[in-house]
C-alpha cells in the first residue's frame, strides 16, 4: 500500500465523521457559500501574473515538518504581493497538517483564486470546499475512477467551482471530462517520492489543446519554469520550495524576478 492508498483509506473515514458533525444544510449557510468564485484558469493565464500557484502547507508525508508554525495571513498576503497568480491551501490535517480554517483565513485576506488542495472522493467535500471559500478543487486521477471523476467535476461546476485534474501518467489522461478546466501533471513518483520534471515535459503534447497545463511538484528554479513555459505550461504549483524557507513570500518574489530576468534575456537575444 503506497502513501496515496493510505491517505484515501483514512480520508474515507474522515468524510463519514465530517458528514455527521457538519451536515450539508449547515455548510450551505456559510457566508462564503454564495460568494462568486474567482477563476483560477483566468488568473493563471493573465499576462501580468507569473502563473505561479503558491502553496501553503505545513508538512508532507515525503518531507515531514516543513513550516509547522507558519501564519496563513502573513504567508498568503506575501505570496500575492510577490506576484503569484493564485493560492493553493492544503486542508488535509492528518498527513499535511492543514485545516479548513486555513483556507477560510486565506480567503479573508486575499482576492485571488484559491485552490482547495485535498483528496476529494465525495460530493460532500465539494460543498465543503465552497463553504470554506475555495474557488477551485483538485481531483486526483490516481484515486478516482473515470465515472467518479466526471461526476465530481460536474458537481463542482454546478457549484461554480473550477476543476484542476491531477495526473501522474499519460494513461490517466483518459479520465478527462469536459468539466475539467486545468490539467496538473504531478512530477512526484508516489512509490519512492522521487521527482522528475521530465514527467511534465513528456506529457505536455499529450494534454488536449484548450486545457490549461499546470506542472506540480519539484519546481525550484527559474530556468525550469522557463523550460516548462516553452513546453506549453502556464501554471506552476509550488509549495515546499517556498514554505521550507524563513520567508516564503520573499522566496516567491525572488523566483518571479529571476523568471522575468531570464525571459528578458531571451527576448533581447532574439531581437
Amino acid at each position: 500500500m503506497n502513501i496515496l492508498d493510505q491517505i484515501v483509506a483514512h480520508k474515507k473515514k474522515e468524510i463519514t465523521e465530517r458528514k455527521a458533525l457538519y451536515p450539508v444544510k449547515l455548510l450551505e449557510q456559510s457566508i462564503d457559500f454564495e460568494t462568486p468564485v474567482v477563476s483560477l484558469r483566468r488568473y493563471v493565464q493573465r499576462p501580468d501574473k507569473s502563473g505561479i500557484i503558491a502553496e501553503f502547507k505545513r508538512r508532507s508525508p515525503s518531507r515531514g515538518e516543513i513550516n509547522p508554525y507558519a501564519s496563513v495571513e502573513k504567508v498568503s498576503i506575501s505570496y500575492m504581493q510577490a506576484g503569484a497568480s493564485a493560492l493553493s491551501v492544503l486542508t488535509d490535517s492528518h498527513f499535511f497538517g492543514g485545516r479548513n480554517e486555513d483556507l477560510t483565513e486565506a480567503r479573508t485576506f486575499n482576492f485571488c483564486p484559491i485552490l482547495r488542495k485535498d483528496f476529494i472522493l465525495d460530493e460532500y467535500q465539494l460543498i465543503e470546499a465552497k463553504s470554506i471559500g475555495a474557488d477551485a478543487v483538485l481531483l486526483i486521477a490516481e484515486c478516482l475512477e473515470k465515472p467518479q471523476l466526471a461526476n465530481l467535476a460536474r458537481t463542482a461546476h454546478g457549484l461554480g467551482l473550477e476543476v484542476l485534474m491531477e495526473v501522474h501518467s499519460a494513461a490517466q489522461l483518459d479520465k478527462l471530462s469536459p468539466e475539467v478546466d486545468l490539467v496538473g501533471v504531478n512530477n512526484r513518483d508516489l512509490e519512492d517520492f522521487s521527482v522528475s520534471i521530465a514527467t511534465s515535459l513528456d506529457l505536455a503534447e499529450q494534454i488536449p489543446a484548450g486545457l490549461v497545463k499546470v506542472s506540480e511538484s519539484g519546481i525550484s528554479d527559474a530556468q525550469t519554469i522557463v523550460q516548462l513555459k516553452e513546453a506549453g505550461y502556464e501554471g506552476f504549483l509550488i509549495g515546499e520550495h517556498f514554505m521550507a524557507t524563513p520567508d516564503p513570500g520573499r522566496t516567491c518574489r525572488e523566483l518571479i524576478l529571476q523568471i522575468r530576468h531570464i525571459e528578458e534575456l531571451y527576448k533581447n537575444a532574439i531581437a
